[in-house]
């Protein structure tokens, strides 16, 4: 998920959906410690998980969809990067777009976002719309070969505004 993010040259990177912390904890080997990092996380009981692994991780219990209020309340304008374990595909059309366009309220110019999704999702109308939506939002959009020792396989959208 992280590979090919400089995140080594990031300032701020969001999380979104991070449930239990399992791609936290690359995305946090990745920066400098100046960088800033925050999780966006609405399920309580993997908000609660996620606190326990990472008590010094900054975590809105919120939806990705109130981004920019979050940001403003940490003093954020713009994100270099998104990196989210958000299940796209199970969305309806129109969540998708409300948290694509909440998102592309605070990415920079340049800013990168990366998501996975499985293979057996791809005959969902849900995982295909997001993917139809995403050059939409972004200058680049690229997927990665199946990850087939993954369970289930799944591949990753790299994504440049």
């Amino acid at each position: 998920m992280v590979e090919g993010l400089d995140l080594c040259d990031a300032d701020i990177v969001l999380e979104y959906g991070p449930g239990t912390g399992v791609f936290t904890e690359f995305v946090l080997r990745e920066l400098r410690p100046e960088a800033k990092f925050a999780a966006i996380e609405l399920n309580p009981h993997f908000a609660k998980a996620f606190k326990l692994r990472y008590p010094d991780v900054l975590l809105f219990q919120d939806s990705v969809s109130n981004v920019e209020g979050l940001c403003k309340r940490a003093g954020v304008q713009t994100v270099d990067c998104v990196v989210s374990g958000l299940p796209w595909a199970t969305f309806s059309e129109s969540l998708q777009v409300e948290c694509l366009d909440a998102m592309m309220r605070v990415l920079k110019p340049g800013g990168r976002f990366v998501t996975f999704s499985y293979v057996h999702s791809l005959a969902l109308a849900g995982s295909r719309r997001f993917a139809n939506r995403l050059p939409e939002y972004f200058k680049t959009v690229s997927k990665s070969s199946v990850v087939w020792l993954n369970l289930p396989p799944a591949f990753v959208y790299r994504c440049q505004r």
